[in-house]
């Protein structure tokens, strides 16, 4: 592995925040790879590839993937597309946590995680100092990059203790060693999340589907501890899953991957019309909502095709009036204190 560099980011297009005084610079939006890896169904090359020339024309120039994405696919599809391009210019990040292992007696099967690819490998948990290493080696033969800037700790709800005695403190060598730029830790919560911010010495977390427009559990741990500490959020799922990504919610909306119960459908299309009233759609409003968070550094959008780039883009530079946050309020559809008023 080979030291990171320090001068990294746009230099157009979203505007982009430095995580700490690490050299890492993220865009506000950012690029989402796990649908280069076939979440949920194919994605051909050619696909991802015009995908992401859209989304480096429009600016972005922070990259997110990961080993669980397509079981590798994800990340040497990303590999390729950067290949080339001026390595001082953008981030990338992924996560460790989980090993791919050789499982040549299950290649003729397809992966039983949401994404669709053959099962030639598979994911074993591992969160040991040994693991990490293991991990980020493979990580950077698959992507063919020089160093990876962001690394985080993915998942560890199950594996806490060892992820704070193991996995943590060989991420801080990585660092101080110079070979990683910044490091945290990639969630589907906010406690643990906020726990990692409090105790260890982290840089960045991402937060998935927990500060969102439809709800907002890392204002009460999370985001005020990051905030207090000076380190970077970065909000993914902000569309908890699917709820959020259309301007008419549909009846089989989804929500945390499942099928959105009729309660939540209707709140949500109720935040809809409110939306619609000051001129704008639910998708964009989402995307804006998170940003009014002085902890939050930038947003992660997963992205498959160049229209859905195209499409990302516009929601992240759409004006949104202020005025919206205090209606939802009003209309007891935000809660006074999830007001981004009381963030200051």
């Amino acid at each position: 592995m080979t030291a990171p560099g320090t001068a990294r980011g746009a230099v157009s297009g979203p505007a982009s925040r430095e995580v700490r005084s690490t050299g890492v610079r993220l865009t506000s939006l950012g690029y989402g790879a796990a649908q280069a890896g076939n979440l949920y169904r194919p994605t051909t090359d050619a696909e991802t590839q015009e995908a992401f020339d859209v989304a480096w024309a429009a600016g972005v120039r922070y990259f997110d993937t990961a080993p669980h994405y397509g079981l590798g696919l994800s990340e040497r599809r990303l590999g390729a597309c950067l290949s080339g391009r001026p390595r001082d210019e953008y981030v990338v990040s992924t996560k460790v946590g989980r090993l791919l292992v050789p499982s040549p007696e299950t290649a003729h099967e397809k992966d039983p995680d949401m994404f669709d690819v053959p099962a030639d490998v598979r994911r074993v948990w591992d969160f040991s100092r040994d693991g990490v290493l293991r991990s980020l080696e493979s990580s950077l033969e698959r992507t063919g990059l020089d160093r990876i800037d962001v690394v985080y700790l993915h998942d560890p709800d199950e594996h806490e203790e060892q992820a704070f005695a193991e996995a943590l403190p060989a991420l801080v060598e990585l660092r101080e060693q110079g070979v990683v730029g910044a490091i945290g830790a990639g969630m589907n919560q906010s406690a643990m999340l906020a726990r990692f911010v409090a105790e260890g010495d982290v840089d960045v977390v991402m937060c998935a589907g927990r500060f969102t427009l439809l709800e907002q559990p890392a204002l009460g741990d999370l985001l005020p501890v990051a905030a207090g500490r000076g380190a970077a959020v970065v909000v993914a799922g902000v569309y908890n899953s699917g709820l959020l990504a259309r301007e008419v919610v549909p009846d089989d909306a989804t929500y945390d991957y499942a099928q959105a119960p009729p309660a939540l459908l209707d709140r949500t299309r109720r935040i809809a019309a409110v939306c619609a009233d000051h001129g704008v759609t639910l998708p964009q409003a989402a995307l804006a909502y998170v940003r009014t968070h002085p902890a939050v550094a930038s947003t992660v959008v997963g992205l498959r095709t160049a229209d859905q780039v195209r499409q990302a883009v516009d929601r992240h530079t759409a004006v949104v009036p202020h005025d919206l946050w205090a209606d939802l309020v009003d209309h007891g559809l935000l809660a006074p204190e999830a007001h981004p008023d009381a963030f200051a």
